[in-house]
C-alpha cells in the first residue's frame, strides 16, 4: 500500500515538474512576430530620433535599409498615417496617426492629466498663452499649448522643441533634470555630451542655474525671439523630480516678467497646485486624475 502511494506521489510530482518546465520553456521562447512590421518600425524610430524631417536617403541610412526598400516601406507607412511626405520638400516626418498615438500615451501620464485643467484655468485668468513642456529626447518639448490673449508672431505649437540654453524653459530643465537625462538632449542640441555650454562659460552658467533653483522660476526677455518674453517654472513630484514645466509667453511690454509680479505668482501657485495633486495621487494610486 505504502509503495503504491509513493509511486503515485512520485508520478504526480514528475508530471507537475514537467508541466512547470514546459511552461517556463514556453515563456522563455521568443514569440513569433512579423519581420516586415519590425523593419517598418526602424523607419519610425529613425524619424523619432531626428530633429527635422528627413530626405529618403537620410531616412534609409538611419534605418540601415537600401533606399529602394525604405521607399516601399515609407509608402505603406504613409498610407497608414504613421509618417507623411512633405509635398514641397519631399522629406518625411511623423504623420497624424503617430502624433495621435504619442498624445494618447502622454494623456495617460499623471502629471500631464492633472496639469491640463489647471493650465487652461491659468491661461484664461492671466490672459497669456501657457505651454506645458516635458523632457523629450531632443529637448524640452511642448505637448500642450493653451492660447490666450495677445497674438504671438512666433511659431510655437505642440511638438516644438525648446533650446536648452537660450530659452527660459530650457534653462529650467537644465536646472532640475539629473545629468543622466540631460546628456542625450545635450548631444542632440549642441553636440556637447556633458554640459550645456562650452568649458569657458561653465562658471557663469552654473551661477545662472543656481539662481533659478533658488527662485523656482526663470524668465526670458526678447530671447530667443525679439519682441517675445516668457516666464517658466518647474512642476516636481513628491520626491522633487521634475515632471514638466509651465511657460507663460507673451509680447514684451505686455507681459509682466518681474520675479514677484502677478503673473509670476499665478504661475508658481499653479505649479505648486499641480505638485500637490501629484502627491495626492501617489498616496492614493487608485484615484483618477481629473481629465
Amino acid at each position: 500500500m505504502g509503495t503504491a502511494v509513493g509511486t503515485a506521489v512520485g508520478t504526480a510530482t514528475r508530471q507537475m515538474t514537467q508541466r512547470t518546465d514546459k511552461a517556463a520553456a514556453t515563456a522563455q521562447k521568443p514569440q513569433r512576430g512579423i519581420q516586415s512590421v519590425e523593419v517598418g518600425g526602424r523607419l519610425l524610430a529613425a524619424l523619432a530620433h531626428a530633429r527635422a524631417p528627413l530626405a529618403l536617403s537620410d531616412l534609409a541610412a538611419s534605418a540601415a535599409l537600401p533606399p529602394g526598400q525604405a521607399h516601399a516601406y515609407a509608402v505603406s507607412l504613409a498610407r497608414l498615417g504613421l509618417i507623411k511626405r512633405d509635398a514641397v520638400s519631399g522629406r518625411y516626418e511623423p504623420g497624424p496617426l503617430a502624433l495621435r498615438l504619442g498624445l494618447l500615451h502622454l494623456e495617460r501620464q499623471p502629471a500631464f492629466r492633472v496639469a491640463v485643467p489647471r493650465v487652461a484655468a491659468l491661461a484664461e485668468a492671466v490672459g497669456f498663452s501657457i505651454a506645458i513642456c516635458i523632457a523629450g529626447p531632443q529637448g524640452p518639448t511642448i505637448v500642450r499649448y493653451e492660447h490666450a490673449g495677445f497674438p504671438l508672431h512666433v511659431n510655437l505649437h505642440v511638438g516644438t522643441v525648446m533650446s536648452l540654453t537660450t530659452t527660459s524653459t530650457g534653462r529650467v530643465f537644465c536646472a532640475w533634470l539629473p545629468p543622466s537625462k540631460l546628456h542625450a538632449m545635450l548631444a542632440n542640441q549642441t553636440g556637447l555630451t556633458d554640459y550645456p555650454v562650452p568649458t569657458a562659460e561653465r562658471d557663469a552658467f552654473d551661477a545662472t542655474l543656481a539662481a533659478i533653483r533658488r527662485r523656482g522660476i526663470e524668465r526670458g526677455i526678447d530671447a530667443p525671439s525679439p519682441g517675445i518674453s516668457s516666464l517658466s517654472a518647474p512642476v516636481c513630484d513628491a520626491a522633487g523630480c521634475l515632471q514638466l514645466a509651465l511657460t507663460a509667453i507673451g509680447p514684451t511690454g505686455a507681459i509682466d516678467v518681474t520675479w514677484n509680479g502677478a503673473l509670476a505668482r499665478a504661475l508658481l501657485d499653479t505649479t505648486r497646485a499641480i505638485g500637490a495633486d501629484l502627491a495626492a495621487l501617489s498616496l492614493s494610486p487608485t484615484l483618477e486624475a481629473t481629465p
